[in-house]
């Protein structure tokens, strides 16, 4: 999910500098950082807009405005430090520290999830494991026991959550996220197949697998198809300065 709302840039001693950065433009510096740690771990230095723009997927135009918005930490004919860009995203994204996270909904994703080993690498500490079945309650993932629901408020005080994940079915989604709300999380991560309503105080990111294979599908189909001629045999729908191909191509990297 991404919303239209801008998040305001930390200067270098972590105190807000008073510019916003697009929402879209945060989540391609998630993916910059990805990475940058990457190239750091094969032993990279320094790394052109080009490169890194390749690796990101993204072209090196888009590159350069996002990372403007950090600064100028590119040197001509040279690059860009690896280390010291990592480090200045690192900070923006909050990540300079662990942030405690909560789990709720211990099914197969939840699973999985508990099971994932990059969290801790990115920032992020998986600090409970919680589901309101009885028969799951003890059970160990990964080395953690799994806790009641009727846990949550003690959990998040305790081990100081500011980020819950929401694994659990559709119907019960908002129920746990109002719990979550209620306990003091102020950022949700919901994997559930619903629209949850939150306070306007609270984040909330959203990951719909089916809704991304539906966007996969509609693709698939227009490759297909191929593309449509224009009126009078102009070219293609959607071709001209916004856009090319089949209609729609002309929306793709919007935002």
């Amino acid at each position: 999910m991404t919303d239209e709302r801008d998040t305001a840039i930390v200067s270098a001693d972590g105190r807000d500098a008073g510019r916003s950065i697009p929402e879209a433009t945060v989540a391609r510096l998630a993916v910059y950082l990805r990475v940058l740690t990457e190239l750091a771990e094969d032993g990279t230095v320094t790394v052109s807009s080009e490169e890194l723009a390749a690796a990101a997927g993204v072209n090196s135009a888009k590159l350069r405005k996002d990372l403007s918005y950090l600064g100028s930490y590119g040197v001509r004919g040279v690059g860009y430090d690896v280390a010291l860009l990592s480090e200045r995203i690192s900070l923006v994204l909050g990540l300079t520290g662990h942030h405690a996270v909560a789990l709720v909904g211990i099914g197969n994703l939840g699973h999985a999830l508990a099971g994932y080993g990059g969290f801790a690498s990115r920032g992020f500490r998986i600090a409970a494991l919680i589901d309101a079945d009885p028969a799951r309650v003890g059970e160990r993932v990964n080395g953690m026991p799994v806790r009641h629901i009727d846990e949550l408020d003690e959990i998040v005080r305790s081990e100081r959550v500011s980020i819950g994940v929401i694994a659990t079915p559709a119907q019960a989604a908002q129920e746990v996220c109002d719990r979550l709300v209620g306990a003091g999380v102020t950022s949700i991560l919901n994997f559930a197949p619903a629209v949850l309503v939150v306070p306007d105080d609270v984040d909330v990111r959203k990951v719909d697998v089916a809704v991304e294979l539906q966007i996969l599908s509609f693709h698939e189909q227009r490759k297909a198809l191929g593309p449509r001629p224009g009126p009078n045999g102009s070219g293609p729908i959607g071709s001209g300065p916004i856009g090319s191909g089949p209609i729609g191509s002309g929306l793709e990297g919007v935002g």
